[in-house]
């Protein structure tokens, strides 16, 4: 791959939690130091970028003030060591341009744009949605498809429609479907950028000639994310795969239940931020059956902080 078909945004990117604490009002409020802290750390780790306020950042549950505030402060810790790909969707077309262009304020390198939750909009009101911000904002924008949570799916022919605005350029596409990536793949060539959504297809998706990942397992283990996206790159598949097999087992320890329940659980047990999460999602039970999955995953791979 040349440097003229490279994707914008490639290798792996971590898909951030939001850490919280108690508030006063006993509803958990936004933990800015440990969310300093973990920016750091992924850094440290050699991850390729970063992906503040999607659904592991708990979204649906920040205000419009707090996820702002969540963007603007991972934005100023990385200090553009890695490329912030922030998370602006939203359900209410107007509500996805406002964000935006907050996000394009506060100097991010992209945004990533669910497909609207609920409305279950047709093929060609996606079009119409994604334009409409692509259109209002000059910004780089990255699709993301997850019909498991929005019941929404996106199909490749109108990811190949939207590709052809020059700020629409890739796609997170989260089916786990190889021949939805494959035809993705097909129509959309590089420099075009698609990235899988679940950490269980990185490895098929590379084999594609995919881009890489926007990760929940890169919250606990960046540095081997970025690696094997780096040796996939790079042709190095034995050591792709061997990485790949590597993280499976946490990878099944951190969606025991919903995310982002369990990988805030492995950050807990770690000491890297508290469990707060807020409802109508609960924190995990270190004692129950999957709290101890997620402890032995940990102590398979000496996971340390």
């Amino acid at each position: 791959m040349t440097e003229s078909t490279r994707p914008l945004f490639s290798g792996a990117f971590t898909a951030l939690v939001t850490p919280m604490k108690q508030g006063d009002a006993g509803a958990p409020k936004v933990d800015d130091d440990a969310l300093a802290r973990l920016v750091e750390r992924q850094i440290a780790g050699g991850i390729d970028g970063l992906v503040p306020v999607g659904t592991t950042g708990e979204s649906a549950t920040l205000s419009p003030r707090e996820h702002v505030h969540v963007v603007k402060l991972v934005t100023e810790v990385a200090r553009g060591r890695v490329p912030i790909l922030a998370g602006a969707g939203a359900n209410n077309t107007a509500e996805a341009i406002e964000l935006t262009r907050a996000c394009a304020e506060l100097g991010v390198a992209g945004t990533l744009h669910v497909t609207p939750y609920y409305n279950k909009p047709t093929q060609e009101g996606l079009v119409a949605h994604f334009t409409a911000i692509a259109d209002a904002v000059d910004l780089p924008i990255v699709l993301y498809n997850v019909p498991s949570r929005t019941s929404c799916d996106m199909a490749p022919e109108t990811v190949a429609t939207l590709a052809r605005h020059r700020n629409i350029v890739g796609i997170k596409e989260a089916t786990g479907d190889m021949h939805k990536a494959a035809r993705i793949r097909e129509l959309c060539p590089p420099p075009f950028a698609v990235l899988s959504g679940d950490d269980f297809s990185l490895l098929p998706f590379l084999s594609l000639g995919c881009d890489g990942v926007i990760s929940v397992v890169s919250n606990v283990i960046p540095g081997e994310l970025a690696r094997l996206c780096a040796a996939a790159r790079d042709g190095r598949m034995d050591e792709a795969r061997a990485l790949h097999f590597r993280q499976l087992a946490l990878s099944r320890a951190l969606f025991t239940v919903v995310n982002p329940i369990p990988v805030k659980a492995a950050l807990a047990m770690l000491g890297l931020c508290g469990p707060a999460i807020r409802l109508p999602l609960v924190p995990l039970d270190p004692a129950s059956a999957h709290g101890r999955a997620v402890a032995e995953a940990l102590r398979t791979l000496a996971i340390e902080a």
